[in-house]
Formats: structure tokens, sequence, C-alpha cells
């Protein structure tokens, strides 16, 4: 496959990942591209593209959540092909960063927990745990509002 056709293939399920992820769609775009950038920079030496550009999207996520270091807007932006959001969202967009990511990859995307906490670089148990407090956390709110 070339990079044209993955690109085809793979924009958009990047889209949603990223803005899942960040909430903001120039962010958004911004992963993607760096992502994109970042596998023709190494497309010799990568055997899975689409695993590369996933794990490259949750990477830079992760260092834009911590280079800001600030809070996500209350709603999320509107955006042309937004994704499905339902009624929990701005309840999960509340949740830390580590636990918000990983209840996108395990819901969103539908990821096993065990290839979350590969993403993620985190030990399963550690997964398993963010994962468990964040929907106590998610069910809490829900009880109460």
């Amino acid at each position: 496959m070339s990079i044209e056709d993955l690109y085809r293939q793979r924009y958009d399920p990047l889209m949603r990942l990223a803005y899942l992820l960040t909430s903001r769609q120039k962010d958004a775009e911004d992963l993607v591209q760096a992502a994109f950038t970042a596998l023709t920079e190494s497309w010799d030496d990568v055997r899975s593209p689409k695993a590369y550009l996933r794990q490259t999207v949750i990477n830079r996520a992760s260092d834009l959540h911590r280079r800001n270091a600030r809070s996500l807007p209350a709603r999320p932006e509107r955006v042309v092909g937004e994704p499905a959001i339902d009624d929990a969202w701005d309840l999960i967009q509340q949740l830390p960063d580590t636990q918000r990511t990983v209840v996108i990859l395990r819901f969103y995307e539908d990821l096993p927990l065990v290839e979350i906490a590969r993403l993620l670089d985190r030990p399963d148990n550690t997964v398993r745990s963010d994962l468990r407090r964040a929907l106590q956390r998610l069910q809490k709110e829900l009880d109460h509002g």
C-alpha cells in the first residue's frame, strides 16, 4: 500500500481518535499531520504503518497534554464530520488525561486492555485500574447528575 492510499484510508479514523483525545480540531489536525510526516520520514523502517500512525497520534496527544497542562473546553468545538459523541462525553472530558485516554481507546476505539497498555507503555494492571477508576467516577457523576 502506498502512503497516499494509507492517507486516504486512515486520515478520518485518525482524526476521530486525535479529536477524542484532544477535543480540539486544530490540535487533532496537527497530530495527524505530524503522524503522517513522521511515517513518511521512516517509511522504509516501519513494519506496520497503521499501528505506527495510531501510536504516534496517542504519544503526541500525551505530549500535548503534558506541555499545555491546561483544562479542556467545557464542550468540544463543532467540526465537520464530528465523531459520534454520546451523552457521557462531557463527563469523559472531565477525567484526568490518562483515564480519559484509556476510556477513549477502550470504548471509542474498541481496543482490548492489553493493547491499550502496550500503546501507553503502562502495566496491564495499571491500565485496568485507570479504567476502573474512570468508570467509577463516571458512574458517580451520572448517578448525581
